[in-house]
C-alpha cells in the first residue's frame, strides 16, 4: 500500500470515528432534554400551584402523567423505531416535542396542564428507544460503545438532577411557563443538525406494527402505575381496584399476544435471561430513588426551608456531578470488577443516602443534603449506566430499539413511581397536620391538599394565625418527607441484595463485532 493510501485510509478512519462521537453528541441532547423535562417541573410546582390552583390530586397528576405515558408507549415506539428508521423516529418525535412545549408553557388550567403534559409524553416516548438503539449501531467496539452508553446515561441520570437547576434560573427571571419553553431552540438544533450527521437504522425483517399490542402495553402500563399511586392515597377502594385489574389484565393479554406473534412489539423471551431481568429491575429502582428524592426536596429547599429557585436548584447539582463523574467510568469498573459489585454497589449507596435523610429536619444544614445527593448521583451513574449497556448487549443489534425500550421503560416507570409512590406517602403523613382553632373549613381543606396550598391559604386568615398553620405543614411535609426516605432506603437495600444474586456471572462485552 502506498504512502498516500495509507494517509487516505487513515484520514477517512478518523473522519468516521470523529462522525460516531459528534452523531453520539446530538443524541444527548435528546436525551439530556427529556431527561430535564421530568424533573424541571419540581421548583414550578410552588408558582403554577398560585396560578392554576390545582388540588392536591391535580398536582401529582401533573408531576407524573409524561412519564407515565411515556413509559406506556416506549416499547410501542422502539419497536415502531426498528420498523421505519430510528433516526426517521427520532426527528419526527422532536419536532413534535417542541410544539407541544408551547402547549404546555400556556396552559390556564390544572386540566388542560395535565393533559398538555400526557401529549407532550406521547413525543418524549419517541426519542429516548431511539437514541439508546443508534448508539448500539453507530458504536461497533464494545468498550467504546460502552463509553458512549456511559455519557448518554450520565446525561440522563444528570438531567435529572440539572433540571431543578435550569428551571430556577428560569423562574427566578419568568413565569413558570418558561421552563418548557426552553424545549425549543434545544429541538431545532436537534433536528437541522441530526438530519446531516444521524445514521438510519432499521431491522430490515421487523415484520408489521401490532396496533392491538400497542394499545395493551399503554392501558396496562397506566392502569397499573395509576392504581399503585391511588393506594397508597386513597387506600383500596372499588374503582382503584377494578383499575388494577384491568391493567393486570391488558399486560397479561400482551404478554401472551408477544409470544404467539411472529414479529412481536417487544420478545418477551429476553426476559427469561437472569441478568437481563436483574438489570431492568435494577434500571427501575435507581430512577425510583433519584427521580422520588430530587421531585420532594425541590419542595423541602423552598418551602420549608425558604430558598430562592435558583438557589434551591444549585442546592440539588451534586447529584448532577456524581452521575456523571460515575457513568464515565462504570463501564471501565464494571470490567475491571464484575457487573454485580457495581451495580449493587449504585443501588447500596443510594439506600444509604436516602436512609440519611430520615434525619432531616426543617433546620437541617446543606451538608447534609449536599453529602446525600451527592451519594445519590453517585450510585446513579453506577447503576444506571451498566444495567442500559447489559440491557443493550443482550440482543442482536437489529432489535436494538426494543431493547433500548425496555431499559428506557424501566427508566421512566421508575420515575413515575418514584413521584407516585413517595409522594403519595409524603402527602399521606403531610394531610394529617391540625389546622389551628378559628381557620373557616374552605381555608383547612386548601391547606391540606400539598404545602404549596397551605402557603397559599395562609394569606386569607390573620398574620398569627397563617404562621401557626404554616408552620404546621412545614413539620408535617417534613414528617412525610422522613417516612418516604425511609421506604424508599428499604427498596433500594433490598434491590441491591438482589442484584447481586440475579448479576452472578453477568460480563459486558470485549470483544469487537463486526
Amino acid at each position: 500500500m502506498s504512502r498516500t493510501e495509507q494517509l487516505n485510509r487513515q484520514t477517512g478512519v478518523e473522519e468516521k470515528s470523529r462522525g460516531r462521537w459528534l452523531a453520539l453528541s446530538v443524541l444527548v441532547l435528546a436525551v439530556l432534554l427529556v431527561a430535564v423535562d421530568a424533573t424541571v417541573l419540581g421548583l414550578a410546582t410552588p408558582a403554577l400551584s398560585e396560578d392554576l390552583k390545582p388540588s392536591g390530586t391535580q398536582l401529582l397528576w401533573i408531576g407524573d402523567i409524561y412519564s407515565f405515558v411515556i413509559a406506556g408507549l416506549l416499547v410501542s415506539m422502539g419497536s415502531l423505531g426498528d420498523r421505519i428508521g430510528r433516526k426517521k423516529l427520532l426527528l419526527a418525535g422532536a419536532t413534535a416535542f417542541g410544539a407541544v412545549s408551547v402547549l404546555n408553557a400556556y396552559a390556564t388550567s390544572p386540566e388542560m396542564m395535565i393533559l398538555a403534559r400526557a401529549v407532550l409524553g406521547v413525543a418524549g416516548a419517541t426519542l429516548m428507544p431511539s437514541t439508546l438503539a443508534l448508539i448500539r449501531n453507530i458504536f461497533h467496539d464494545p468498550k467504546e460503545r460502552s463509553l458512549a452508553i456511559g455519557i448518554w446515561g450520565a446525561t440522563a441520570s444528570a438531567g435529572a438532577a440539572v433540571g431543578p437547576v435550569v428551571g430556577g434560573a428560569l423562574l427566578q427571571h419568568f413565569w413558570w411557563g418558561s421552563v418548557f419553553l426552553i424545549n425549543l431552540p434545544v429541538m431545532i438544533v436537534l433536528v437541522v443538525v441530526g438530519s446531516k450527521l444521524l445514521p438510519e437504522s432499521k431491522n430490515p425483517v421487523a415484520g408489521p406494527w401490532d396496533l392491538v399490542s400497542v394499545g395493551l402495553s399503554l392501558v396496562g402500563v397506566i392502569a397499573v402505575v395509576y392504581a399503585v399511586k391511588e393506594v397508597a392515597t386513597h387506600g383500596l377502594t372499588w374503582e382503584v381496584a377494578a383499575t388494577a385489574t384491568l391493567g393486570a389484565g391488558a399486560l397479561y393479554a400482551f404478554v401472551r399476544r408477544q409470544f404467539r406473534l411472529a414479529s412481536p412489539l417487544l420478545d418477551m423471551r429476553l426476559f427469561k435471561h437472569r441478568g437481563f431481568s436483574g438489570a431492568v429491575l435494577a434500571d427501575l429502582l435507581t430512577v425510583f430513588g433519584l427521580s422520588g428524592l430530587v421531585f420532594f426536596l425541590s419542595q423541602f429547599l423552598q418551602l420549608v426551608q425558604g430558598r430562592e429557585p435558583l438557589e434551591a436548584g444549585l442546592a440539588e447539582l451534586p447529584a448532577a456531578i456524581g452521575a456523571v463523574v460515575t457513568g464515565l467510568v462504570a463501564g471501565r469498573y464494571a470490567r475491571r470488577y464484575s457487573v454485580r459489585s457495581i451495580v449493587t454497589g449504585g443501588l447500596a449507596a443510594i439506600g444509604l443516602a436516602l436512609g440519611a435523610l430520615t434525619l432531616i429536619h426543617k433546620e437541617s444544614g446543606y451538608p447534609l443534603l449536599g453529602a446525600a445527593l451527592l451519594v445519590v448521583g453517585l450510585g446513579a451513574g453506577f447503576s444506571f449506566t451498566v444495567t442500559a449497556d447489559v440491557i443493550l448487549s443482550s440482543v442482536p443489534k437489529e432489535q436494538a430499539g426494543s431493547a433500548s425500550a425496555v431499559s428506557e421503560t424501566a427508566y421512566e416507570l421508575g420515575a413515575a413511581l418514584g413521584i407516585a409512590l413517595l409522594g403519595s406517602v409524603v402527602t399521606g403523613v403531610y394531610q394529617g397536620f391540625t389546622a389551628p382553632a378559628g381557620v373557616p373549613a374552605a381555608v383547612a381543606d386548601a391547606a391540606h391538599e400539598s404545602l404549596g396550598g397551605a402557603v397559599e391559604a395562609a394569606r386569607l386568615v390573620d398574620p398569627a394565625t397563617a404562621q401557626t398553620m404554616v408552620h404546621a405543614a412545614q413539620e408535617s411535609f417534613v414528617d412525610g418527607l422522613r417516612f418516604a426516605s425511609g421506604v424508599g432506603a428499604v427498596v433500594l437495600l433490598a434491590t441491591a441484595v438482589a442484584a447481586w444474586f440475579l448479576l452472578k456471572g453477568q460480563k459486558l462485552q470485549d470483544g469487537i463485532e463486526h
